[in-house]
């Protein structure tokens, strides 16, 4: 079976964020799953420093402001940008690594 032709996909948002801490990747899943109740999202990219994380997240471009909001709202999440375009979101979150 082919794959759906782009505009089938529908449009989304990559958004870039950080966590104050160190955490495993099952844990961050799971707590965006209790604070993002209700959005369409999936966790990306992620890696791990001594005492911060920084993540990727994909959503749709219908929740990408709840989205943002509910990661802001979360205690030590800072989102640090997004973009259409996972390309643009990776090479910005390179200068934080």
């Amino acid at each position: 079976m082919p794959k759906p032709k782009k505009a089938a996909r529908g449009k989304h948002r990559w958004v870039a964020f950080q966590v104050n801490e160190s955490i495993q990747r099952d844990n961050l899943k799971k707590l965006l799953g209790e604070r993002m109740y209700g959005l369409e999202w999936k966790l990306f990219d992620m890696v791990k420093q001594s005492k911060r994380t920084f993540a990727i997240l994909k959503t749709t471009l219908s929740d990408y402001q709840e989205a943002l909001e509910k990661l802001n709202e979360i205690s030590g999440f800072e989102t640090i940008t997004s973009s259409g375009k996972i390309r643009l979101v990776r090479e910005r979150l390179k200068s934080y690594l």
